[in-house]
C-alpha cells in the first residue's frame, strides 16, 4: 500500500506529523510527503519538519507566492506528474491551503483515492478563499475526517454521504499535547510575567492598510497596561512597512517563532489576539482566552465550547474584551470531545481497514 501526503503550510506540518507517524505503525505501508512550497520561509517551513521530529519531505515542488489561480494551477501541474510516477492507493490532503484543493483536484481526476484530514470546518462565508478549497475539497475526497460534531453536521446538509464521514478528533491537539512537555525548554528569556500575544496575517485584514494602521495603534495603546508580543508573519511585515509610519514604539515585534517557542508563549500568555483558525484551537486546549479578529469563524466549537471570542474588526471591541481579561473575567471554557492527543490513531485505523 502506497500513500501520499500533501502539505505546503506550516498549518499542514502540524497536522502531518501524529498522522505519519501513527501510520507508520501499519505495516506494508509505505508513506512519501510532497511539500507544495507554497510556505518557503524557514521560520514558516523547514524549522516545523525539524521540531516536530519529520525527516525532509521526499519531493518538494518549490512552488512558491503567486495568486490564488497562478498558485492553484502549478501545484496542479507539477503534482500531477508525482501522482502519475507513484500511482498511491491514497493521497492525504490537510486543512484548507490552495495545496489541498490542487492535490484534491488532481487526483480525482486521476482516479486516486482522497482523504482530507480537518474536513467540514465552515465560516459560511465565500469571500474567504479557504472556504472555497473547503467546499470543493470535502465535495471530491472518498475519505473525510472530522474534528468536531459540527463539521459532521455542516456535511450532512451538504450531502455528503455518511459512510464517507468519520468523527476523529483534532490532530492539531495531537502534536500540542506531544511537544507541550517539549516546550518549557523553548521559554524565550526575559518574558514579562503577564503579557498580550498577537498573531495577524489574513489578506482581508492585514491589506486593509487602514485598519492595519489603527489595530496597531489600538495594540500600542493596551501595550501600556500588558506587555503586547507580536511575532509578524512576512506578510503583514510588508504591509507595515508599506504603511511608511513605522509601529507604535510599546510593540515588542518579533519574527515568526518556531512551534515549540510559540506554543510555550501561547502556553503563558494572559489573552490571545489573533485571526489564525489553529490559535483558536490551540488556546481552547490550552485554557487561554483568544480574541479572534474576524467576523466569522470555521471553528464555531472554540467559541460555544472552548475560550474563544469573535471580536470582529473593531478595535474598541478588541480593547473592551482585553479589559475584561486583565481584571480577570476571560473566558473559560472546555476541552471539546476527542480533542484527547488520540486522533491520528484513529485515522490510522479507518485508513487501515479501507484500504485493505
Amino acid at each position: 500500500m502506497r500513500l501520499v501526503h500533501v502539505v505546503g503550510a506550516r498549518p499542514n506540518l502540524m497536522k502531518l506529523g501524529p498522522v505519519y507517524r501513527a501510520i507508520a505503525n501499519v505495516s506494508n505501508v509505505k508513506q512519501s510527503v510532497v511539500h507544495t512550497g507554497q510556505h518557503y520561509d524557514f521560520n514558516m517551513s523547514d524549522v516545523f519538519f525539524q521540531e516536530l521530529g519529520l525527516h525532509a519531505p521526499d519531493i518538494n515542488l518549490q512552488v512558491g507566492s503567486a495568486s490564488h489561480a497562478k498558485q492553484t494551477a502549478e501545484i496542479m501541474v507539477r503534482f500531477e506528474s508525482i501522482l502519475l510516477d507513484f500511482r498511491p492507493d491514497l493521497v492525504l490532503v490537510y486543512g484548507d491551503v490552495n495545496s489541498t484543493i490542487a492535490a484534491a483536484l488532481v487526483s480525482s481526476k486521476l482516479g486516486r483515492r482522497v482523504a482530507h484530514v480537518e474536513a467540514g470546518l465552515r465560516s459560511f462565508d465565500r469571500s474567504m478563499p479557504e472556504e472555497i478549497n473547503r467546499l470543493l475539497t470535502d465535495q471530491l475526497a472518498d475519505l473525510l475526517f472530522t474534528p468536531s460534531e459540527d463539521a459532521n453536521q455542516n456535511l450532512a446538509k451538504e450531502g455528503v454521504a455518511a459512510k464517507r464521514i468519520y468523527l476523529v478528533g483534532n490532530v492539531m491537539i495531537d502534536t500540542l499535547v506531544r511537544m507541550l512537555p517539549v516546550c518549557q525548554q523553548h521559554v524565550l528569556p526575559d518574558l514579562p510575567s503577564r503579557f498580550a500575544l498577537v498573531t495577524l496575517h489574513r489578506p482581508s485584514n492585514v491589506d486593509d492598510l487602514k485598519w492595519l494602521n489603527d489595530m496597531l495603534q489600538a495594540l500600542g495603546q493596551m501595550a501600556s497596561e500588558l506587555t503586547v508580543l507580536f511575532p509578524v508573519h512576512p506578510r503583514t511585515r510588508q504591509r507595515i512597512i508599506a504603511l511608511g509610519n513605522g509601529w507604535p514604539s510599546s510593540l515588542r515585534l518579533m519574527d515568526p517563532q518556531p512551534y515549540l517557542t510559540f506554543l510555550a508563549l501561547q502556553q503563558r500568555a494572559a489573552v490571545v489576539i489573533t485571526d489564525s483558525g489553529g490559535i483558536q484551537e490551540e488556546t481552547t486546549y490550552l485554557g487561554v482566552p483568544c480574541l479572534t479578529v474576524r467576523e466569522n469563524t470555521e471553528r464555531p466549537i472554540t467559541v460555544s465550547v472552548g475560550t474563544n471570542t469573535l471580536v470582529g474588526r473593531d478595535p474598541k471591541r478588541i480593547r473592551q474584551e482585553m479589559e475584561k481579561i486583565i481584571n480577570g473575567h476571560g473566558k473559560r471554557g472546555q476541552v471539546p470531545p476527542l480533542w484527547d492527543g488520540h486522533a491520528a490513531d484513529r485515522i490510522s485505523e479507518i485508513i487501515r481497514t479501507n484500504l485493505d
